[in-house]
């Protein structure tokens, strides 16, 4: 290993020159995709944020693999498996095997309505079955800020990997800062000028990497450490070592009888709640036809059998002596999976996955900020200040929102710590799942009314933050500790976000029978139901070029008048 000077962990060259290669290979390929299957100027929102709604089944594979399998997941998923167990580790998978039925039933019905009026989010979508622009408003605001702790937890991930290279420490808070401030300056140029294309192309050079540092360590390092009966039993002694902070076992092994609600809820919640962020819902709608969801949804679990893996070697760092050394001197979970690498393989192949959870994050980041740019431009800027905005104007406010979207989430980086961008992000996925009923209950039925899912979508987000607050860490005392907590007037626990999605149905099933009784207007529904099973070659699909002139000449007068509630 060569080493230059460095406080904390010494640098290697060797890892870094692979990470700087491959870095500027992914931000070359960046800058080219603005040219890359374009179908005209990137001047309006279905070319430079949906990349022209054409792509096939492999593009879509790769893209939706890079956004739902983000850098944080390969840092916290091992992580959590290292330090407390199965629980709250391993429950990532079947909570990602639940999402692809989920993703085959409901987003081939969304993307037929959305193609067939030319919606670029969820909210535009909700405006216009429901007639309410207070509650499209109301989705917009969820999904962006929900959205903005996801990207900063990108940066959490990047900044393990350089702190474990040797190149995130320092005394000087600048150049501490500078490698991961280089790195999202490239992220922005690249998103501004190519749009969704860019994290397109770079995801499949993002997913070899992956697959290949995992196949790798999954062959390797059970056959290095004594094999997996052998790392087992290494976890699960670690997992019986008491605490010295609260005296209880470290983890859970094999999680008892007590564990089985907060296990489920906590697989079932979250695979509700990730098609309903932004990110993943652009991903979908820049499929060319339904039946690519429903292919996707097929083969996309192939990416729960390498998180599975993944998974495993958070156990694999315990058997291996792993120490995840941050620093400050303290353990912190989060690097073991690069100190991991670094310490059992060599520099060169621990500089590949490196640069593999790198460029995981800058994919992710990338959809992220679009997804939040769009939803901004066409349910804030458009709907309330500007309803004659033009697609152009559309698209030059959307870039900007993008850079000021990744800014945001690099200061929240930058300014705290690493806790308070995992405590909003549990937050973020208790506030996500609110927006469920509007969105997947509208593709099927319009018999809930519109003020009652506002309201229920209000109880929700309030019961859960109030919930989640309440959780306290036992071993540091501080608040939203955890995801879990008891389901009132029962003696199970249960995932935030589940309980609160509960509240929120029955607030908006009450409040319908109610509304109705009191015949509360519900609001115009601009879809008929032959628009949710239209595909591609349907006549009933317009193409694009037809949807963003339809857009430029007429929308804006009868889209304005039917959200006036």
């Amino acid at each position: 290993m060569n080493t230059l000077a460095a406080p904390g962990h010494p640098v290697d060259t060797v890892s870094l020159a692979v990470v700087l290669v491959l870095f500027v290979l992914v931000a070359g390929l960046g800058f080219v995709a603005a040219r890359w299957r374009r179908q005209g100027a990137l001047d309006n929102l279905d070319e430079w944020g949906l990349g022209g709604r054409g792509f096939g089944t492999a593009v879509t594979w790769f893209l939706l693999g890079g956004d739902l399998y983000t850098a944080y997941t390969f840092v916290a998923v091992p992580a959590a498996m290292y330090s407390v167990g199965a629980v709250t580790g391993f429950f990532a998978i079947p909570y990602s095997i639940v999402l692809y039925p989920i993703m085959f039933v409901f987003m081939a019905r969304f993307w037929s309505v959305s193609h067939r009026h030319g919606y670029v989010t969820p909210a535009d979508f909700v405006a216009e079955r429901y007639g309410s622009r207070t509650l499209s408003v109301a989705v917009a605001v969820t999904g962006i800020v929900a959205t903005m702790p996801y990207i900063a937890l990108q940066l959490v991930g990047i900044r393990g990997v350089l702190d474990v290279m040797g190149i995130g420490g320092g005394a000087n808070a600048l150049m501490r800062d500078l490698p991961l401030i280089v790195a999202f300056v490239v992220l922005a140029a690249y998103t501004y000028s190519s749009g969704l294309r860019a994290p397109a192309l770079i995801a499949v050079v993002k997913d070899v990497l992956i697959y290949l540092a995992v196949f790798v360590a999954v062959i390797y390092l059970p056959a290095h450490l004594g094999g997996w009966e052998s790392i087992f039993g290494a976890a699960k002694a670690k997992m019986a070592t008491p605490n010295p902070a609260t005296g209880k076992p470290s983890g859970v092994f094999i999680p008892g009888e007590g564990a089985y609600t907060p296990y489920w809820t906590l697989a079932l919640g979250s695979a509700l709640a990730l098609f309903m962020y932004p990110h993943s819902l652009t991903g979908v709608l820049a499929t060319k036809s339904r039946n690519t969801i429903r292919r996707n949804a097929s083969i996309l679990p192939l990416y729960s059998v390498m998180l599975g893996f993944l998974a495993l070697l958070g156990w694999a760092a315990i058997k291996a002596g792993t120490k995840p050394i941050d620093l400050d001197g303290k353990v912190n979970p989060q690097l073991v999976i690069p100190q991991l690498f670094a310490d059992q393989f060599p520099s060169w192949f621990a500089g590949l996955a490196f640069a593999a959870i790198i460029i995981g994050a800058l994919v992710p980041a990338a959809i992220m900020s679009i997804a939040a740019a769009n939803l901004f431009t066409r349910n804030i800027y458009r709907d309330l200040f500007k309803p004659r905005a033009t697609a152009a104007q559309e698209a030059a406010v959307s870039k900007l929102v993008s850079l000021v979207v990744k800014i945001g989430a690099l200061v929240f980086v930058l300014a705290m710590d690493a806790s308070a961008a995992i405590n909003m992000q549990l937050l973020g996925g208790i506030w996500i799942l609110q927006t469920f009923p509007a969105i997947v209950v509208g593709l099927y039925t319009r018999w809930l009314h519109r003020w009652a899912l506002l309201a229920g979508w209000a109880v929700g987000i309030i019961y859960g933050t109030i919930r989640a607050y309440d959780v306290v860490n036992p071993a540091t005392g501080k608040h939203f500790g955890g995801s879990v907590a008891p389901i009132p007037f029962t003696h199970f626990n249960a995932y935030i976000a589940v309980t609160a999605f509960v509240a929120n149905v029955i607030v908006a099933v009450v409040l319908t029978l109610v509304m109705r009784a009191l015949r509360v207007p519900e609001g115009r529904d601009r879809t008929v139901p032959a628009d949710y099973g239209a595909d591609e070659n349907d006549p009933r699909v317009q193409p694009i070029a037809e949807v963003i002139e339809g857009a430029e000449s007429g929308r804006h007068a009868n889209r304005v008048s039917s959200r006036l509630g």
